[in-house]
């Protein structure tokens, strides 16, 4: 552990600790440099009012003590009353976290492992094969049994005339007659198969058709769930290029403020020079916080994409600044990966995207994987099905049906059925037609929905067509401009590389100061972001493409 420690008269006024360790696992470079620095640059000045066994200000700052709060939290530098993280998990609080490497290939695996979006489609899927059985039923034959037994406490009594047995009885005089005897005993099977059901069999196909279309869904749902997690990732990698663009300025900015204020105390620095880059500092430091928010708000979407425990800290794999999109194979590990996990192959949308054959020619491929545009055909041929499945109620319906009962009857104690002699069969079978006549016009107003819901469903397929030609445009204007662009910034690089190089050159032959030096490595920095940012819209615009066509990069490799 390195301190910097300033004391007068075994008064301490300021302890800055220590930087690095492990409470700075990712962007905390500035750590080393910063303590290092400060041991070489720490200057005693006295406390107005104390006289020489007064206190000190940590790097000479002049300012008044009082001005420090008096609760700084650890490992945090704080120069002109600004509290100078020393990385930006110090920042947010998340020193210590554990960080879990995770590259694209890896984080594409995991979301279609356990994407909670993919498993809905999934269930919607079995409820589509359950409805495909259910309409099966229709045509199959219904077979029923049914049996019972009634005990008769009180036989049933029925009352005839008396005549019936003795002719010369009065004609008003009555019998009272029992029927049935004790126990009665019925078993009934019935069979019903349909012979002809013009519905029920075009039902079966639209079940099919249902079926089809939730799957559809499932891969549509899969390509977007993929797409989702590749445009998160890369706005992780970018959003952490940017955080490492502002440290870096801002530990630029930290060590020309100590060397400007050493050099006013020499008399060789105007006050004007210290307040900018005081007022740089200030600006930097909540610019540092904001960026590193964003950081952080992308990796919670991408941990709620993946469905990983909270709290998880990830670490993507790739560094956009460095990725060469003109020839991918001179790219190494992660960032050679990231170029391969394309769906479109490269050679096909990224040498030309001006190629006027190269539309069509997507297009034909899409009109084959496209999910979005198979979604809405395959709606249409649904919206047809029902609507034949609507007109044939017009048609008559022809079924077989077979009857076989068993009755029984017999007195005393239970007997299973009784005996041969108090048993009876009845076997009947036979053909049954229905002919619908007349319903109150239902059949022919359900026949129309159908007709409009079928137009409607017709129309949005060609909506989907040209609106996916017109995407597909789009997005190849965005992967040309993002690739022109890429290529522009790469040379802005260059020339802010070589413009860093005379400016250092310069200050340290004494014809350049400090300042040149710093506006020198800003631009530099800033042009390394500008070609990040230009490389992440290619990125972007791909997945985007990939989508559009229907060939996403796992997709492709796990079905």
């Amino acid at each position: 552990m390195i301190n910097c420690l300033a004391t007068r008269s075994g008064v301490v006024r300021r302890v800055v600790p220590s930087f690095g360790g492990s409470g700075a696992p990712r962007l905390g470079r500035m750590a080393t440099m910063l303590a290092a620095m400060l041991m070489a640059m720490t200057v005693v000045t006295p406390v107005p009012g104390q006289g020489q066994g007064g206190g000190v200000s940590a790097l000479g700052v002049g300012m008044d003590p009082g001005a420090v709060p008096d609760a700084v939290p650890a490992d945090t530098l704080v120069i002109s009353g600004i509290q100078i993280p020393s990385s930006i998990d110090q920042l947010l609080g998340l020193e210590g976290a554990e960080l879990r490497p995770l590259p694209l290939d890896e984080a594409l695996e995991i979301a279609l492992a356990r994407s909670r979006e993919i498993r809905d489609a999934r269930l919607a899927l079995e409820e589509a094969e359950g409805v495909v059985t259910e309409a099966w039923s229709s045509v199959y034959p219904r077979i029923d049994f049914s049996a019972g037994l009634t005990r008769n406490i009180s036989p049933p009594v029925s009352f005839l005339p008396r005549a019936f047995f003795e002719p010369s009885a009065d004609p008003g005089d009555l019998v009272p007659v029992s029927f049935g005897l004790d126990n009665a005993w019925s078993s009934t099977l019935s069979l019903e198969q349909p012979l002809f059901e013009a519905q029920a069999f075009i039902g079966v196909g639209a079940a099919g058709r249902f079926r089809s279309l939730q799957d559809e869904q499932l891969r549509g749902r899969i390509q977007e769930v993929v797409t989702r997690v590749r445009t998160t990732y890369y706005e992780f990698l970018l959003a952490e290029e940017q955080a490492r663009l502002i440290q870096r300025s801002l530990e630029r900015v930290v060590e020309s403020l100590a060397e400007t204020q050493a050099l006013q105390r020499a008399g060789l620095a105007s006050e004007f020079d210290v307040l900018r880059l005081e007022v740089e500092l200030a600006n930097l430091t909540p610019q540092l916080r904001r960026a590193a928010n964003a950081a952080l708000r992308i990796e919670r979407e991408l941990l709620s994409e993946l469905d990983l425990p909270e709290g998880t800290r990830l670490q993507p794999e790739g560094a956009l600044s460095r990725m060469d999109l003109d020839d991918p194979a001179a790219n190494e590990g992660s960032n050679r990966r990231l170029l391969e996990l394309m769906g479109v192959a490269v050679g096909d949308a990224a040498s030309d995207p001006r190629d006027p054959a190269l539309l069509d020619h997507l297009l034909n491929r899409a009109a084959i994987s496209s999910s979005t545009l198979r979604q809405a055909e395959l709606d249409a041929e649904l919206k047809q099905a029902e609507l034949r499945a609507e007109q044939a109620d017009f048609l008559p319906r022809v079924s077989l049906f077979g009857t076989y009962q068993i009755q029984a009857q017999q007195d005393g104690g239970l007997d299973f059925f009784g005996s041969s002699r108090q048993r009876g069969y009845g076997r009947l079978l036979g053909i049954q037609v229905s002919v619908p006549v007349f319903t109150g016009f239902q059949r022919t107003a359900r026949v129309d929905q159908r007709q409009a819901s079928l137009r409607a469903s017709r129309l949005r397929t060609e909506v989907a067509r040209d609106r996916l030609r017109d995407d597909l445009k789009n997005v190849l204007d965005e992967v040309e401009e993002a690739l022109l662009r890429a290529r522009a910034q790469r040379l802005a690089v260059g020339q802010a590389i070589r413009g860093f190089d005379i400016a250092a050159a310069e200050f340290r032959e004494g014809t350049a100061g400090r300042l040149q030096l710093t506006d020198a490595e800003v631009a530099l920095r800033e042009s390394e972001f500008n070609y990040a940012e230009a490389v992440f819209d290619y990125l972007r615009a791909r997945a985007r493409l990939d989508e559009l066509v229907g060939e996403i990069p796992t997709l492709r490799e796990t079905t």
